[in-house]
């Protein structure tokens, strides 16, 4: 009882880290996505080295880059704020990616048309292609949110007192009598909050199926 209590200590923390990243990167990854799709060939390849570096290099690093090795004006992040910087902008890059690949299975036929209707290119865009695009990704997106919901485990290696840092803090207190409990403890929580985000995920891409 006593390492349920502690781990779940640790549950707020993970749903603050991960939603936050989580609508950090569906932000950022707008401009991304645009910058990905750009006429111009130069914005193109320079948005697309920002994405594929961001990608490229693991979690991880990007966490102890950003608590370690990053000051703004003396002023360094601490943990949660690099934790939740970092994984908003990891979080930006894939998302950049799910949405150009969202946009990417418009047929070319709407542009046409909305042209045809006189259509500004910001109404077009806004008013035509962004929403079917959304749609098309949501199954996407909902995947993505579930992955980051177990990569916000990986905070615990600067400090963020989630729900590993909270029972491997558990673990070290009680070394004689905890064992692996606290962590099975966790992984069952994790398992609680994925579940319902899989089948979640399942369900838009059967919808989008059908509706196809």
């Amino acid at each position: 009882m006593e390492a349920l209590t502690a781990v779940l200590l640790g549950l707020s923390m993970t749903l603050l880290v991960t939603a936050s990243a989580f609508i950090i990167g569906l932000l950022l990854a707008v401009p991304l996505m645009l910058g990905l799709r750009s006429r111009l060939k130069p914005v193109r390849l320079l948005f697309r080295l920002v994405v594929d570096i961001i990608r490229g290099i693991p979690p991880i690093v990007w966490l102890f880059l950003l608590y370690f090795g990053i000051s703004f004006g003396g002023l360094r992040l601490d943990s949660l704020s690099a934790a939740i910087v970092g994984l908003g902008v990891i979080s930006a890059a894939y998302l950049a990616e799910i949405y150009r690949g969202g946009f990417s299975t418009l047929p070319a036929g709407q542009l046409e048309a909305s042209r045809a209707l006189g259509l500004g290119r910001r109404t077009t865009f806004l008013r035509v292609l962004a929403p079917q695009a959304v749609r098309t990704s949501l199954p996407s997106i909902a995947t993505f949110l579930l992955a980051l919901v177990k990569d916000s485990s990986i905070a615990s290696t600067i400090g963020v007192t989630e729900m590993v840092f909270a029972a491997n803090t558990f673990v070290r207190q009680n070394p004689a009598t905890a064992g692996l409990t606290p962590f099975f403890i966790a992984a069952g929580v994790y398992v609680v909050i994925s579940i319902p985000l899989a089948i979640a995920a399942r369900r838009l891409d059967s919808r989008l199926r059908r509706s196809v």
